[in-house]
Formats: C-alpha cells, sequence, structure tokens
C-alpha cells in the first residue's frame, strides 16, 4: 500500500475548489456574490497528531475559511473536511476585521476616482487626467474616532504620476486621504488638509531610464554540473544532514515544518530541533506627525497577508544557480483558487571558508569551503519589498536574513530638511520609519520537552576587585546561564553590554560532555520601538516592545498581534498568551524573537533602495559532539583562478586557487 499523503503537503487548487464548493453548500443561506473570502489555506492539523503520522493511515485534510458576509458586516470562521465533505467547524466572530484581501484594494482605487470630492481634490492641484492618479491603500488602524466604529474601512494616500510608467512615489501628493469603507465598497470620507505643491521632477529607475551602464562588469557563473546536493520529495527537502518540509500559506508566506538534523549515531533517525518556523508578524510604524503621515503604521502579514503578495521569482535575478521552485496556491476574495508561480525559491550558495587552521611549525594547512542552502520567498507590500531569506549551513546553524528594499514612502519638503525625515531629492522627504519583524520558532530540542535560558557575560569585578584574589590581574569575565521558568520571566530584551543570547536546551538528551543538547538564539542588529507608549498602536503592536517572548506551546496561537489585528483596539497576540504566566521548565515551548531595522532615509535610498539586511541566528550549543562539519569533503577547485600578478605585472589567471596552479591548502581559496 502507497503512504498516505503527508498532512503537511502544500495545498492544492483542486482542493481548495473542493472546499468552497462543500462549504457553499452546506451554507446556503449566504448571499456568496457579497461575500469576501479573506482567508482561505490549510487547516493544520494538530501537532501530537502530526508527529505520530507514519504514512500507514491517512490525516483527515482541512481547509480553513475566514469570511465576511458584506450583507451584514459579520465575520465568520469555518472548517471544512475533506476527506468528509463537510463543515467540521463553525464560528460567527463578532467585533473583529481580517486581514484586507488584495482583490478589495484594487476596488478602492477604482470607486475614489470616480467620487466628485476626489475630484475636486484633484482639480484644485491642476491634476486633470485621474488615469496618472494612484491610490495608495492603507490599513485603517484605530485611533478612538467615533464615527469610525464598527465600519471595515483602509485610508488611501495619492501620489500623481507624470506618464504612465513614472515613478509614482516621485509625486505624493499630500494633505489629501481617503477612507474607503470596504463592506460597502464606497467612499466614507475625504480629508483635504490643504494644497501643497505637487513635486514635480521624475526620478526613475527602471532600465529604460538609466542612459549608460558600467561596462567593467565580468560574467560571474554558477554551474553545479552534476545537479544540486538537495533532494526534493512532495515538499520534503533533504541536504547535508538537513531534513525539513516547506509550506506556504497566504498570510505568512514561506513556513517550515519538522526541521531536523540527521543523528550521527543512528543515521536512520533525524533528531528535531524546530516543529513549526515562520514570520509571525511585522509591523512598520513611522515617526511624522503630520495628520497624513501620523496613521501609517502596517501590519504586513496580519492585515495585508503578505503571503499572497509574493512575487513570481525569476532565475538568474531573483535566485540565480541550480534552482528548485515552489509553487504557492492562494484564493481570490470570491474563493477561487491561483497559483503563483515560483513562490519559494531553493539553490545552494558558497560561503566562503567553513573552517580552517594552519600549523605555522609544519606549514601544513587543513581548510574546507562552506556551503549553505537558501530558501527564499520575496513580497511586495506596497512602496516595499521584502525578502525573507533563511539559510541552512553545514555546522547546524539556521539563519534567517530579511532583505529591506523597494521604494521610501515619501511627503513633499521645502529646501530645508524635515523634521521627521531626511531630503532624499530636490523638495522630496523620505519619512522616517521603523520596521520590526517577529519570528514564531516552536522549537522541538531532541523532543518536545525543553527549557530556556537567558545568558549573560560580566566582568567579575564587582564580587572580586582588580587585584584581589581569584581576579589579580582584572581580566576575568565569564557567562552565567539562568533558566526563563515562567512566561512572566520569559519577556526580555537585547543587551550588548552583556552579549546577551538565549539558548533552548533538551530536558532529553545530553551531549557527550554532559550537558544537555540546545540551540541558542543569537541576535543581530536590533532596535526597540521610538512611540509613546500610550499611543495606538503601541497598544495593538505589543509584541515589538521585547526581543524575546516564550510561551508554553498552544495549537492556536500563531501570531505575534494576534489573528485579527486590523483595526484592533488592543495586541491580542504573543504578549496577550504571555500574560497567563504558565510554567516553561520541561514544557513544549516556542520562542518569539523580535528584531527591528530602524531607517533613517538616504538620498542613496532613492529613487529605488539598495537592498537592507536585519535577521538573526541559530546556532548549536552542544547539539552536536563537537564540530559536526569536520566530515565535509575537501572541494573540487575546478575552474577557479587566482589573479596574482606575475613579474610582468600581468594576472596570470592560473587555475586551482594559486599562483603557480597548487596550493598547500586544498579547497580553502
Amino acid at each position: 500500500m502507497a503512504p498516505s499523503l503527508h498532512p503537511l503537503e502544500l495545498i492544492t487548487e483542486d482542493e481548495i475548489i473542493r472546499a468552497v464548493a462543500i462549504l457553499k453548500e452546506e451554507k446556503n443561506s449566504f448571499n456568496y456574490a457579497n461575500v469576501t473570502f479573506s482567508e482561505i489555506g490549510l487547516q493544520e492539523p494538530p501537532k501530537k497528531d502530526v508527529l505520530a503520522f507514519t504514512g500507514e493511515f491517512p490525516l483527515a485534510r482541512c481547509v480553513r475559511f475566514i469570511m465576511i458576509d458584506n450583507d451584514n458586516m459579520k465575520v465568520y470562521k469555518a472548517i471544512v473536511s475533506l476527506k468528509g465533505s463537510k463543515v467540521i467547524s463553525w464560528d460567527y466572530l463578532p467585533n473583529v476585521q481580517p486581514l484586507i484581501h488584495f482583490d478589495e484594494f484594487k476596488a478602492l482605487e477604482e470607486s475614489v476616482k470616480k467620487h466628485p470630492d476626489f475630484i475636486e481634490a484633484m482639480t484644485k492641484r491642476g491634476i486633470e487626467d485621474l488615469s496618472l492618479v494612484c491610490i495608495e491603500p492603507w490599513s485603517a488602524g484605530y485611533y478612538g474616532d467615533v464615527d469610525e466604529e464598527g465600519k471595515r474601512l483602509c485610508r488611501g494616500l495619492v501620489c500623481a504620476r507624470k506618464f504612465p510608467d513614472d515613478n509614482l512615489y516621485a509625486h505624493p501628493v499630500e494633505n489629501v486621504q481617503v477612507i474607503f469603507d470596504m463592506n460597502k465598497n464606497e467612499v466614507f470620507k475625504i480629508n483635504d488638509f490643504g494644497v501643497v505643491e505637487v513635486p514635480q521632477e521624475s526620478h526613475n529607475f527602471a532600465a529604460e531610464f538609466i542612459k549608460e551602464y558600467r561596462k567593467d562588469l565580468k560574467p560571474l557563473e554558477i554551474t553545479q554540473p552534476e545537479g544540486p546536493s538537495f533532494s526534493v520529495t512532495g515538499n520534503l527537502v533533504e541536504w547535508q544532514k538537513w531534513s525539513f518540509r516547506v509550506g506556504f500559506n497566504a498570510r505568512e508566506g514561506l513556513v517550515f515544518h519538522q526541521i531536523g538534523y540527521k543523528d550521527d549515531k543512528d543515521p536512520s533517525r533525524i533528531r528535531s530541533i524546530l516543529y513549526r518556523m515562520s514570520i509571525a508578524e511585522m509591523v512598520v510604524p513611522y515617526g511624522d506627525p503630520h495628520p497624513i503621515h501620523s496613521k501609517k503604521n502596517a501590519f504586513d502579514f496580519g492585515e495585508y497577508a503578505a503571503g499572497a503578495f509574493a512575487n513570481s521569482l525569476v532565475l538568474g535575478c531573483d535566485c540565480k544557480g541550480y534552482i528548485h521552485y515552489f509553487d504557492a496556491v492562494c484564493a481570490d476574495s470570491k474563493g477561487v483558487p491561483f497559483t503563483i508561480k515560483n513562490a519559494v525559491c531553493m539553490h545552494e550558495e558558497d560561503y566562503g571558508i567553513l573552517w580552517k587552521h594552519t600549523d605555522f611549525r609544519t606549514q601544513k594547512c587543513d581548510s574546507r569551503r562552506s556551503r549553505r542552502l537558501v530558501v527564499s520567498f520575496i513580497a511586495t507590500v506596497g512602496n516595499y519589498d521584502y525578502g525573507f531569506f533563511w539559510y541552512f549551513y553545514q555546522d547546524g546553524t539556521i539563519q534567517l536574513e530579511v532583505k529591506l528594499t523597494g521604494i521610501v514612502s515619501t511627503a513633499p519638503s521645502g529646501a530645508e530638511t524635515p523634521e521627521y525625515g531626511s531630503l532624499i531629492a530636490p523638495g522630496l522627504s523620505g519619512i522616517i520609519h521603523q520596521h520590526f519583524f517577529i519570528a514564531r520558532l516552536d522549537f522541538d530540542i531532541d523532543g518536545t520537552t525543553n527549557k530556556v535560558f537567558e545568558v549573560n557575560s560580566s566582568s567579575d569585578s564587582a564580587v572580586k576587585p582588580f587585584g584581589t584574589p581569584g581576579n589579580l590581574v582584572g581580566n576575568a569575565f565569564k557567562a552565567t546561564a539562568t533558566l526563563l521558568k515562567n512566561e512572566t520571566d520569559a519577556q526580555r530584551t537585547c543587551d550588548i553590554y552583556k552579549a546577551r543570547y538565549w539558548k533552548v536546551v533538551s530536558s532529553e538528551r545530553k551531549n557527550f560532555v554532559g550537558e544537555p543538547t540546545g540551540f541558542k538564539i543569537a541576535p543581530g542588529e536590533n532596535v526597540l520601538p521610538m512611540w509613546d507608549p500610550e499611543a495606538p498602536v503601541a497598544k495593538r503592536a505589543q509584541f515589538a516592545t521585547k526581543h524575546l517572548w516564550v510561551t508554553k506551546y498552544e495549537e492556536d496561537e500563531l501570531y505575534g498581534a494576534g489573528d485579527f489585528p486590523n483595526q484592533s483596539k488592543q495586541d491580542t497576540g504573543v504578549a496577550e498568551y504571555a500574560k497567563k504566566a504558565r510554567n516553561l521548565e520541561d514544557e513544549d515551548v516556542v520562542v518569539w524573537y523580535n528584531f527591528g531595522h530602524h531607517h533613517v532615509v538616504r538620498p542613496e535610498d532613492f529613487p529605488v533602495m539598495p537592498v537592507g539586511y536585519i535577521g538573526f541566528v541559530m546556532k548549536p550549543v552542544g547539539f552536536f559532539d563537537g564540530n559536526p562539519a569536520l566530515d565535509v569533503p575537501q572541494e573540487n577547485l575546478g575552474k577557479s583562478k587566482c589573479t596574482k600578478r606575475d613579474d610582468n605585472g600581468i594576472a596570470n589567471g592560473k587555475e586551482n586557487g594559486s599562483a603557480n596552479g597548487t596550493t598547500n591548502c586544498p579547497g580553502c581559496c
């Protein structure tokens, strides 16, 4: 008998079509022509069932729906079983607003341009050709406005191109704010705070606008004549002792499940590291208090569904090398599925030196090249493009690198430097802002029962002053690990003065020195929010106020700001979960790591931003008995060449990594 389909395999178009038909047949009292399907995706089975799955017996495939009945402005959640062809769960969800579907964004622009108040506002500014006007949709947030209570709203900001392919962000139409009712598909109101001159100079970056390119760039080719070192079966990936499943949904985008590493003591066994890993939310607060910009803060995952904005990646541009792509299936607001081709890219990269040492006495050198597996997707959400690149290394390290590019949010500016931004071009300001990302990391280090420690390093001088026994020359410093016993303890921030990091360890397995096996979370660049603690956005994004949270595993606790951050009054996510103050010692724990990118905009960030980088690393700490990469073989250097010049100053281009075609350290160049 063939093994059953794994319960975490990617959802298909056929499964969505079947699930929608089952839902409509059973819940047939709705006018589905006026229903918005905000979310449709795979309902992941309970963790315990997935861990027990052997393939002998199938687990039911279920589809999750969040839908809005626009006739009565009510929200419902449904779970449909494909195996049983029935709705197995149906709940009315009062006082929430689901995320905004991109179909709703498109409807906004079409309707606004027909509204007489909007036409009048454009006419005041000398803008007659509305085909060149762009309405940038922003989530409405919550600011206590009485007339907005209970409405499903979106805010629109305005730009006006000079021609169809013009960069719209070079021409912000300041002081015009559209508020749009998405339930009724009509303009709720238009605020005009007074005419400000629209910047007229164009700033473009597309290929057709670049008059001259560099002429000194030589080709760089990546080849793997024997193919890649990874294998893919369905959504199961195996590479260099790593094993994991690739998932994708419209909200989070790329999701990993069952990340493990082959057991050196028993190669038939995969040691568990993480059950589930994803970006669980992000928020982008802006710092300008002007009426147009003060309400700009976007929860790109929980308000916009960043996964649904995934790019179809292009070979040789977004991804280079020997590529494996995963397609992603999402659905439009009417429940019709569509496929994002090449939504996830996977390939190998050379990453310099893995390890090396030269014995200066014998001049013997040993070195290995590092290779990493890259799994990524890129989402374009409005003006920003975000690349989420997950790296798996041969030494057991996992890294997340978020690549931020796209176009900064702009405003007209005079000749003077604006107070809450930077001059990026004559008459144009880039507004100061921040980006906060929170990763949800469901660790299962050698089993589901784990502990979390905070590790701080400090000088011994406080307890053993310089010159006293035990610290005679004042050099003593050490690292101390403190157990985070409960969810109240486990709300932490980075501290560069203490080289702070956190480690998750197994409660069940020890390494060859008798210590528990574990992984550490090593912070990279980070920052905390600059907002006032009482600001509306602060109350809705409490997850960003700490760099690390740890919670006890609960199946339905998935998102940093809660299930429904759109127009929320209060964060209902990890900050709320942690109020339960549950025990974390020898429990199934979830680590939430929040990291922030602080963006004081530069002229070099316009008209399109060079990539900015932010992220963090998870490294094995006692997970292995020694360096796990000792068995990585020496590289065949192939066509590597050296540009060392000969006595006449001419680059000889000899192969194999050295000037004379040989090397005392194979595989190092």
